[in-house]
C-alpha cells in the first residue's frame, strides 16, 4: 500500500493521491465549452514541459503518495511521443503508481489503442457530447462523430480497466440525448458520465445553459422507473453513480455546479506549461517548470508542492461567483 506522506495533505484533511497532467495545449477539435470560438494563443513549445520533465514531476509526486495519474490536454493523442510518455509513467509502478488513465476526444485514438494498452495505460475517458453527427459538428466545429463511436466500441474490447464516456450537458443542445446515452450501457460495460456545464474563460457560459443532475435524473425516472439503481459512492468520488437493472454498464452525474464534492477532493493538476494548479476553479498557480529549469533539487520541488497544497481552500466559490472569476480556458487547464 502506498505511503501517505504529509506533503500531499492539505489543512482540511484531504490527501491528494490523484495527479492530472496536461501534456499539450493543442487539440484537433474546437469544443465550444472548452475553447473560445476565436481559438487560443498557444504557449511556445520551449515553455512547455518536456517528456523528461513530465516524468520527473510525476516521479516526485508518486514518491510522495500519488497512485493515480491521468493524462489530459488539449488532446493527449496529438502529442507525438504519447506512447513513450505512457511507457515512462508505467516505469513508476515500483514506486507506488497503480493507475494510468487518459482523457481524450477519441478522434486520433483508435489506431493507437493497442499500443497505449501495451505501454501501460489502464483506463480511458472519451469525450462525446452528442451521438448525432450534425450536432457533433456544432459542438466541436469539426466532423468525427462516427469515428469516436467506433473508438469507444474498440476500446471496450481491449481489456482496459474502464472505459468512460464524458458528456457535457447543455440545455437546448444535447439534454434531449441523455436517455440515448444511458442506453449505451445496455450491452456494454461502459460508464457514461453526464457533466454539468462549467464556466471557464471564453466558453460563454450562462446559467440558463446549465442542466443540474437532479433535473436530468427526474427526466429519466418516467422512462426507467424503479429500474434505476443508485450505486454506493466511491471514495473521493466525483460522480454520483447509477445503473439500470439488467444493464451491463452504468451512468453517473458529475455535479460540480449544483452539488460540489470539494470535501472529498483528492486531485491536483500540472498544466502543460508546468504550472501547478491545486483547484480546478482556483486561479492561483505556481510554476514547477521554472523550478526545474533553475536547477532545483527534488526536495525544493517537494517543498513547493507542499506549500501550494497547504494553501488550497476548503471549497471553491459558489455558482454566481465562479461565473465571474477569471480562470484559464478549459483547454489550457486540462480536462
Amino acid at each position: 500500500m502506498q505511503t501517505r506522506l504529509p506533503v500531499l495533505n492539505d489543512l482540511f484533511g484531504r490527501f491528494h493521491n490523484y495527479l492530472r497532467i496536461s501534456v499539450t495545449e493543442k487539440c484537433n477539435l474546437r469544443c465550444q465549452y472548452c475553447m473560445p470560438e476565436e481559438g487560443i494563443d498557444l504557449t511556445a513549445n520551449e515553455k512547455l514541459l518536456t517528456t523528461d520533465e513530465i516524468i520527473r514531476v510525476a516521479r516526485i509526486f508518486v514518491q510522495q503518495g500519488v497512485d493515480k495519474i491521468r493524462l489530459t490536454g488539449g488532446e493527449p493523442t496529438v502529442r507525438r511521443d504519447i506512447i513513450d510518455l505512457v511507457r515512462g509513467l508505467d516505469g513508476l509502478r515500483p514506486l507506488g503508481l497503480r493507475k494510468i488513465a487518459m482523457t481524450t476526444n477519441g478522434i486520433a485514438l483508435r489506431r493507437k489503442l493497442p499500443l497505449l494498452r501495451e505501454a501501460g495505460l489502464d483506463g480511458l475517458n472519451i469525450s462525446l457530447d452528442t451521438r448525432d453527427p450534425h450536432k457533433f459538428e456544432v459542438f466541436t466545429r469539426r466532423r468525427g462523430c462516427e469515428q469516436v463511436l467506433r473508438t469507444i466500441d474498440d476500446a471496450g474490447k481491449l481489456g482496459f480497466d474502464f472505459v468512460k464516456v464524458n458528456v457535457v450537458v447543455m440545455r437546448g443542445q444535447n439534454d434531449d440525448e441523455v436517455p440515448a446515452f444511458v442506453e449505451m450501457t445496455h450491452d456494454d460495460s461502459v460508464d457514461v458520465r453526464f457533466i454539468e456545464y462549467m464556466p471557464f474563460d471564453g466558453n460563454r457560459w450562462g446559467k440558463q445553459k446549465l442542466v443540474g443532475y437532479q433535473e436530468l435524473l427526474d427526466k429519466l425516472k418516467p422512462i426507467y422507473g424503479d429500474s434505476i439503481e443508485q450505486l454506493p459512492l466511491e471514495d473521493n468520488h466525483t460522480a454520483k453513480g447509477y445503473r439500470i437493472k439488467g444493464y451491463r454498464g452504468q451512468f453517473g452525474f458529475i455535479t460540480s455546479m449544483t452539488k460540489s464534492f470539494c470535501s472529498s477532493c483528492n486531485r491536483v493538476r500540472v498544466l502543460a506549461d508546468g504550472n501547478l494548479k491545486v483547484c480546478l476553479f482556483g486561479n492561483t498557480e505556481v510554476s514547477l517548470r521554472d523550478l526545474l529549469r533553475a536547477g532545483a533539487s527534488d526536495a525544493d520541488v517537494v517543498n513547493t508542492i507542499s506549500q501550494s497544497i497547504k494553501r488550497k481552500k476548503q471549497a471553491h466559490a459558489g455558482l454566481d461567483i465562479l461565473s465571474h472569476m477569471p480562470n484559464r480556458p478549459m483547454i489550457k487547464i486540462g480536462g
